[in-house]
This record gives structure tokens, C-alpha cells and sequence, in this order.
């Protein structure tokens, strides 16, 4: 080969020195490679919007608590399963306590495996502590 010579052209694909050819090449590897990369986007999508569902969950009871709170104070308990069956998540449980002239409520649900619960106090008005302690309720 001289000075003026043009370069010898690349050999084939398969055929470059030192390298293997495989049987049937590397077609469809992308096609696998995407589908895997598809389905750990998807689970991780998945996942956070559970996430913001449990989240989402969590501000319900806690909404649910404090106007179940306020409505006891005020000698209303009755309302006040009522309010809690309409805010909080489905199946989601009222207790209520009095002690003296407080209130506790809690409010408790579960999702998947994630129990979810808020508590609130309040302090009764007058004429409200005389009436005697509000028994628990239920709110499913």
C-alpha cells in the first residue's frame, strides 16, 4: 500500500477482526429493554399515587376530627357521626371521649394496610358538660 492509496473500506458488520457474531444479532434487545423500563415507570406511578391516596386520607380524618371536635363541644354529637361519615374515608370509625369539660375525638380508618388516624380536643361550653358524657359512636 502507497502513500496515495485510498483506505482499504471498514469490513462488514460481522465480519470486523476480533468480534463474534451472535446468532440472530442483537434485535428486539431495545424493544425488551423498553418494555422493562415501562413497567418499573408504571409500578413507581403506582406507587406514588397510593402514596398521595394515603396522604389524601389522612387530611380527611384529620378534617373529620376537628368538626366532629367542634360539634361536641357545642352538644351536638349527633351531627357530629354524621359529619364524620360524610368527610372522612369509607369505614372510617368515630370515638368520643369527655373528661370534665374536654372533649377528645378520634377519628380512625384503614387503608391497605396503613391505619390512618387523627385526634382533636376541644373544650365543652357551658351547659354542655352538664349534659353528660356523649357516648362512642360509629361512623361507618
Amino acid at each position: 500500500m502507497t502513500s496515495g492509496d485510498p483506505p482499504d473500506p471498514l469490513p462488514a458488520e460481522g465480519n470486523r477482526p476480533g468480534r463474534v457474531a451472535l446468532r440472530g444479532g442483537d434485535r428486539g434487545s431495545v424493544t425488551v429493554e423498553a418494555a422493562l423500563v415501562l413497567c418499573g415507570v408504571l409500578a413507581f406511578l403506582a406507587l406514588g399515587v397510593e402514596v398521595v391516596m394515603l396522604v389524601i386520607g389522612q387530611l380527611r380524618c384529620t378534617d373529620a376530627a376537628r368538626e366532629a371536635a367542634r360539634l361536641v363541644a357545642r352538644g351536638d354529637s349527633a351531627r357530629a357521626s354524621t359529619a364524620v361519615a360524610a368527610m372522612a374515608p369509607a369505614g372510617a370509625e368515630l370515638v368520643v371521649r369527655q373528661d370534665g369539660d374536654t372533649a377528645s375525638v378520634e377519628v380512625g380508618a384503614r387503608r391497605w394496610l396503613i391505619d390512618l388516624r387523627a385526634r382533636a380536643y376541644a373544650v365543652l361550653e357551658p351547659g354542655v358538660a352538664d349534659e353528660g358524657s356523649p357516648a362512642v359512636a360509629d361512623a361507618k
